[in-house]
């Protein structure tokens, strides 16, 4: 049964890029999710700023149509997008200069309101939006500011946009998003480690074999080439969404779900992972670059070809091994992997459980135990046991599911991460939130890996599209003697 939904006080929504694809594929459609239920109320104010001139109708004709394309209505929604539309107005303002700035700072005047402020534009303007922000006196207590990822390109730069943004703001007033610590299953996490005596007392090193974390896409670059190819697959997915999904694997029982008891402890997994750098970084890490194939049983150029260009050493493929170096994780590896035009869509994090100690079943091969939490496409948690074949004939072994899906237990729609991220910033809650020291501890990470493969003289390795990356990301998992999850009975 689907607990009720709490009406929001109404609020102010300003995003800065309201024209651009994130506000119009994402952004906007979860609002109007949140209205549809409930939880966004008349009164609340959302404004979508760009640099181009247009009305408030040309505005709310364009939202329209970006929600029609990218929403699946149910019953209740085509009665209710007009309402919704008429929450929002289009304003014109220059972000390096002052048009506009003053019509804006008069129409949010009054303080009492929470004001959110989401930045859904390139980094190098997150301080320049802040400085006009505060001359203009928008950065009282109840103003909150969003900033979506990447925070800058190594530590250094992510400290400059930390600092650029703390100057104006906060701590407590900066949030910074990664959707998918919005994702139902992620959220589980919580529930399923410390809600449940099965499982804490071996989530550790004595009874976890080795953990993998997949996040697999079958898109290339899609409108992203110019972000993508000064990016790569380290900086896109590996130093935010997928260290983030390894802390909260790996941390510590929090001492209560307060925001900054969560992330003092994911903090520490951080500060604990073994460093990966000069002469390891050959044998511990795997970079790849996909080349033309088929995708989905549809031809899809390589790389290269989607870029316009004959060379280019980012790498669209990552695969690399891990080690936490504490007392509950010693000697666990844990193996990430994430690429672009890879066989199938989807995030999975996998717990794979020591052998039994002892077989008693002869030549019977006893599998071991994995539990599977599936980020998407259909979210849910999935144990792997070992039972016996039902009917005569001896004592036959099988590893078979104990298969929980959200969307078969629950019902209903499950709400998109960014409907939860949005609503939690109105609130004021930063639980599923980066802190600027996470932010920059993962860059400290990460940043010998990428140094070490811009001293190499050594171009990603190429791989299918359509396939699950390089061999050599086999080779990575199976010298340990292990072999990467594929979920078939």
């Amino acid at each position: 049964m689907t607990a009720p939904i709490a009406p929001m006080a109404p609020f102010d929504l300003i995003i800065f890029g309201g024209t651009g694809d994130l506000a119009l594929r994402k952004l906007l459609p979860a609002l109007f999710h949140r209205y549809v239920d409930g939880q966004i109320v008349a009164g609340t104010r959302i404004f979508g700023l760009a640099r181009d001139s247009q009305t408030d109708e040309a505005y709310r004709e364009r939202v329209r149509e970006a929600l029609q394309k990218h929403l699946a209505f149910d019953m209740r929604a085509p009665s209710m997008l007009e309402p919704f539309l008429q929450l929002l107005s289009y304003r014109r303002i220059d972000l390096q200069a002052e048009d506009g700035w003053g019509e804006l700072a008069a129409e949010l005047a009054d303080e009492s309101r929470v004001r959110v402020f989401y930045l859904a534009v390139g980094p190098d303007l997150f301080g320049s939006v802040g400085a006009k922000l505060q001359a203009h006196g928008l950065t009282g207590a109840n103003t909150r500011v969003v900033v979506e990822k990447p925070i800058g390109h190594d530590r250094a730069s992510a400290a400059a946009i930390n600092d650029a943004l703390g100057q104006v703001f906060a701590e407590s007033q900066i949030y910074r998003i990664d959707h998918y610590l919005g994702k139902e299953t992620v959220q589980n996490l919580t529930a399923l480690r410390f809600g449940n005596a099965l499982f804490e007392p071996l989530w550790r090193a004595e009874h976890i074999d080795h953990v993998q974390i997949t996040v697999a896409e079958t898109v290339g670059l899609e409108r992203r080439a110019s972000y993508y190819d000064k990016s790569g697959a380290l900086r896109d997915m590996v130093q935010n969404h997928m260290l983030q999904l390894l802390c909260l694997v790996a941390m510590e029982p929090p001492s209560s779900l307060a925001a900054d008891a969560i992330r003092d402890e994911k903090l520490k997994v951080l500060h604990s992972l073994k460093p990966i750098a000069d002469g390891a970084t050959s044998h511990l890490t795997v970079r790849g670059q996909y080349r033309a194939g088929a995708v989905e049983g549809r031809p899809v150029p390589g790389y290269l070809e989607e870029l316009g260009t004959n060379t280019s050493r980012t790498e669209t493929f990552v695969a690399l091994k891990a080690e936490v170096s504490n007392w509950r994780w010693a000697g666990v590896p844990f193996y990430l992997r994430t690429g672009k035009r890879l066989a199938d869509r989807m995030s999975e994090i996998v717990l794979t459980f020591r052998k039994v100690p002892h077989s008693i079943f002869g030549d019977e091969p006893v599998a071991q135990n994995q539990l599977v939490i599936r980020l998407q496409p259909d979210e849910g948690v999935k144990l792997w046991i070992v039972n016996k074949i039902p009917g005569p004939g001896g004592l036959r072994l099988r590893r078979v599911p104990m298969d929980l899906s959200f969307a078969e237990t629950f019902g209903g729609r499950q709400p998109e991460a960014y409907e939860r991220l949005l609503m939690d910033v109105v609130r004021g809650n930063p639980m599923l939130f980066m802190r600027r020291d996470e932010v920059e501890a993962a860059w400290s990470w990460i940043d010998p890996i990428l140094a070490a493969w811009q001293s190499s003289n050594e171009s990603p390795k190429a791989y299918t599209a359509g396939s699950w990356g390089p061999s050599a990301a086999v080779a990575l998992i199976e010298r340990d003697g292990r072999t990467w999850h594929e979920d078939a009975v």
